[in-house]
Order: C-alpha cells, then structure tokens, then sequence
C-alpha cells in the first residue's frame, strides 16, 4: 500500500533553486515562465528550496522565473539527478526567486503582470505527496506545454511530500481552503478579466471547499471573473462532491472532471475511506450532469507515471487540448467544441 500512495510526485532532491549553474544560450531555452505563488507553507531554512512542508500560520507570497529547455519533450518534466550540473540547456531550472514580505507588495507585480497578459491568470493547486519544487515545475510544464498565455498563479498547500503523511496532508489541505478563498479574492481585484482553475488530486478538495465558501457568501463565480474549473484525478469522496456541488449551485460554465478508472493512488484512497468511491473514478456521469458537472473519461489514455494519476498533465494530446480549452474567451460555442474534443480524446 505505501507502495502505491506514491501517486502524486516523484520527490528529488525538493531544491527549487540549484547552485551550480551551467550557461546556457537563447537557443537552448524554449519557455521563460514567471509563477507566481501564494503558498500556507513555511519558509524553509535552505534558500534553495524556498518552502518546506509544515504549515505556516500566515499566507506566504513569492514569484520564481522557470526555463524550459530546447530538448524538452511534451508531457516530460526534466529534472536534474544528483551529481549533475544544473544546466538550463537540459534541464527545467529556476533562476531566480522572489519573495514578497506584504500582500500588498505582491499584489501589485502579480496586477502588473496580468495587465501584460491581456488579463488572464490561472491557478494550479496541487496534489496529495507533493513538494514545494514539485508543484512549481509540474505548473511550469503545463503552462508551457498548454500553451497557456495568462499569468500563472501556484496555490501550494502545506503537503508534506511523504508516502505516509496522508492524514497530514488531508489536514493540511483543510487548514488551507480559507487562503485559496483569499487568494482567489485576491486575483478578483486584480485586473484579471478571467480566472481559471486547475486542481489535481487532493488539490481538488481545497478547491471546491474554497469554492463553496465563496458560494456562501454570495460571490460565487468571483464578480463573473471566474472561467474554467477543471478537476483532474479528484480525490473527493463521492458524497461530500455532490453536497458540494449542492452549496456552490449548478455553476454557469460546466465544472470538467477528469477521471481513470486505472488510477492506483485513487484506488488506495478509496480504500482508506472504508471502499467509499471517489469521484475520480466513480463512473455515473449522467449524474454528475444534473450538477453542472462535465465528465472526461481518460482510462483508455496511456501516462507516465506508474499509478497513471497524472494524466491531465503528462499525456502530450491532453495537456495541449486543455490549453486549447484554457484558450478560449468568451462564447460557448467555442468552449463546447474544445470540450467535445477533450471528451473524444478520453474515448478513443
């Protein structure tokens, strides 16, 4: 079973910054991505790795500027292994990191880059099992490889990064609902004129916790601003999903929902919760449909990852068609042929 709960991430060394860096040319970069963060982790003592598992009673801002190399490969995350040189020609690598001691100061650069952006921005919440270093390279490869051309937001939990913290995790996860609320306020101030929403796995609870608090209220879609939520591998009991669901209202865009029925890790979480279903495999999207719920099957799609959890993001045609879902604008017409083209994907 421990086995198993690896599901999430790979975990490396959990350094975001290196320190020996290799030059490289324009050439052998193919993405310069700034994220920007807000984060209820602790800063870490080690200035490479900027933040570490346990929790922090404030929320934290930061922005850290990711290259992608020339060599990189759709769906791939190129990391270093230890002895290596941190050479941005091979590998995804960090060159910088900024942290932001009030919320006002990060405000004000994250406004400024959504006003160079054409008013977009997208927030990423990560997953059971992940480090901080994870969760900035995994939003790294799927801004780049989506193609996404808005501002970039990580919302980092406090996981723990351990095959056994599973219960830590999920109470990290609670602790942190009220500053997703926040930080998604945050962005609704801003000028982003749209803000979509990807969560992953146990990201997807935070989000729709955050969500349904927002929905109580009264602010439900973020003054109209809020755009796509899109919750891939959701580790959400069934049950708590749909009541959800039932607080927040039949949303004015679909949600999307992401799910495998030969994903490992949700199948030990299903375990764990007494053989309860998760809505990450529960398999009645007729039902789901009567929430506002739209429902992409990926079992036939072939990942990376041995517990196949990561799909959304490391499948090449997934992770291109969601850009091209994150890519549209406004018109619903749009928006349902890419979500047909999604669903198809999941069938074939």
């Amino acid at each position: 079973m421990t086995l198993v709960a690896t599901g999430c991430a790979s975990q490396g060394p959990q350094e975001v910054l290196g320190s020996a860096m290799v030059t490289a040319s324009v050439s052998d970069i193919v993405g310069n991505h700034a994220i920007f963060i807000t984060t209820t982790r602790k800063r870490s003592d080690d200035p490479n790795q900027g933040f570490d598992g346990d929790r922090s009673s404030t929320l934290n801002y930061a922005r850290v500027n990711v290259t992608v190399p020339k060599e990189h490969q759709v769906g791939q995350i190129e990391r270093k292994s230890r002895g290596n040189s941190d050479d941005p020609s091979k590998y995804f690598m960090a060159s910088q990191m900024v942290g932001y001691d009030t919320e006002p100061k990060f405000e004000a650069a994250l406004n400024a880059d959504i006003a160079a952006r054409g008013g977009r921005a997208m927030v990423f919440v990560h997953g059971y099992n992940t480090s901080f270093d994870n969760a900035v390279y995994r939003l790294t490869q799927i801004v780049n490889d989506s193609g996404y051309p808005g501002t970039p937001v990580l919302f980092s939990w406090a996981s723990g990064a351990s095959t056994t913290g599973y219960v830590y995790d999920r109470e990290s996860a609670s602790v942190a609902r009220d500053q997703l609320e926040v930080t998604l306020r945050t962005l609704a101030r801003s000028g982003a004129r749209r803000i979509d929403i990807v969560a992953h796995s146990m990201g997807t609870w935070v989000t729709m916790e955050a969500l349904r608090q927002l929905a109580i209220t009264g602010d439900r879609n973020l003054n109209g601003k809020l755009g796509d939520v899109i919750l891939a591998s959701p580790d959400i009991d069934v049950d708590v999903f749909k009541s959800q669901m039932r607080r927040y209202g039949k949303p004015d865009k679909p949600f999307i929902v992401l799910l495998s029925d030969d994903d490992r890790a949700l199948r030990l979480s299903g375990i764990l919760a007494g053989s309860r279903p998760r809505l990450g495999d529960y398999k009645d999207a007729a039902e789901l449909a009567d929430y506002g719920v739209t429902v992409v099957d990926l079992s036939s799609k072939s990942g990376t990852d041995s517990f196949n959890h990561n799909k959304f993001a490391d499948n090449p045609e997934m992770v291109k068609l969601l850009g091209q879902r994150l890519r549209e604008d406004d018109g619903y017409a749009n928006d349902r042929t890419v979500t047909d083209r999604i669903k198809q994907l999941g069938m074939m």
